[in-house]
């Protein structure tokens, strides 16, 4: 088939590369959101799958959105049979929708129904789940509610983070989505109606989300750093200025500490919880790079009483 693929994060490059490897199927141009500016400078810049895609010579199409009219008459003139989609970070009217003939696929970390909208992986590391995946499904117009072509499963691990898990389902999704578009070409593929039950949402996490509450148990605060690392990255407030918390460990044997309450010693900084404590192993002081916590500690000399989020 002709493809245009659309994508634009770092993320979204090894589905490009599976569908660039294929023998099957020719991607004629890709689409993604135009440079935007990044680093001190703020200068612009293009985005990952835009690189990559220079690097092949192929045609790169920046809308600013998928509505505009210069857009999909360009889009018309290429005729994709179709457009596979890995995290391209707009959403699709109807009149873009219709243009190639075999649809818009579209690959979405989760296992639909569950975890629908623009963060998957991190509320599947939130909530707990021991496992999840990735699914190719045919957009239409609901949040991810579109029939599903395929899925692969995917082990939550017990340390994982969000960056953690979305590269290993990068990986394991890019072989998805090429094995779905090769389905789609020969037939061999029918897509299923989502089930009604079993629909969980996964909007954008804020800021606000991200921040620790220390009267939570341990498994809470565990996922909570894990599920918000690296983005927006979990944070509490010391001494009026916000800490980010780079990685805490659930520590069952430390107990006695009120919640937020911080306990230092040489090597080992523990921090109390609504149930036992956890051991703060990597934290970022306002306008500072990570460092271990125990530097951090011993720099701040901390006093014994000191609370987080006070």
């Amino acid at each position: 088939m002709k493809l245009v693929f659309a994508g634009t994060p770092e993320v979204a490059v090894p589905a490009l590369d599976a569908l660039l490897a294929s023998e099957r199927h020719e991607v004629a141009a890709v689409v993604t959101r135009p440079d935007a500016p990044a680093g001190r400078g703020r200068r612009l810049v293009a985005s990952p799958v835009a690189e990559r895609a220079a690097e092949e010579g192929i045609e790169i199409l920046r809308p600013a959105g998928p509505r505009d009219a210069d857009f999909q008459t360009r889009l018309r003139e290429i005729a994709p049979d179709c457009c596979p989609v890995v995290a391209y970070g707009a959403l699709l009217p109807p009149s873009a929708l219709a243009i190639p003939a075999r649809g818009w696929v579209n690959l979405h970390f989760s296992l639909l129904p569950a975890w629908r909208g623009a963060a998957p992986v991190q509320h599947a590391v939130l909530a707990g789940d021991e496992v999840t995946g990735a699914s190719t499904f045919l957009i239409e117009e609901g949040l991810d509610s579109g029939p599903v072509y395929g899925v692969v499963t995917e082990e939550v691990r017990p340390t994982d983070t969000s960056g953690d898990l979305l590269t290993r389902l990068a990986l394991a999704g890019a072989g998805l989505l090429a094995a779905t578009m090769d389905g789609i070409e020969d037939g061999t593929l029918t897509a299923v109606p989502q089930p009604a039950e079993g629909v969980s949402l996964a909007p954008k996490l804020g800021v606000d989300d991200a921040r620790v509450d220390w009267s939570a148990p341990a498994l809470r605060v565990d996922r909570v750093v894990r599920g918000c690392a690296p983005a927006p990255g979990a944070w509490t407030v010391f001494r009026g200025e916000r800490l980010k918390l780079v990685q805490a460990v659930p520590d069952p044997d430390v107990t006695g500490l009120a919640p937020g309450e911080v306990r230092a010693g040489k090597r080992h900084v523990h921090v109390g919880t609504g149930s036992h404590a956890v051991e703060l192993r990597w934290v970022q002081p306002q306008g500072k790079k990570p460092m271990q916590a125990a530097d951090w500690a011993r720099g701040a000399r901390i006093v014994s009483g000191e609370r987080l989020a006070d």
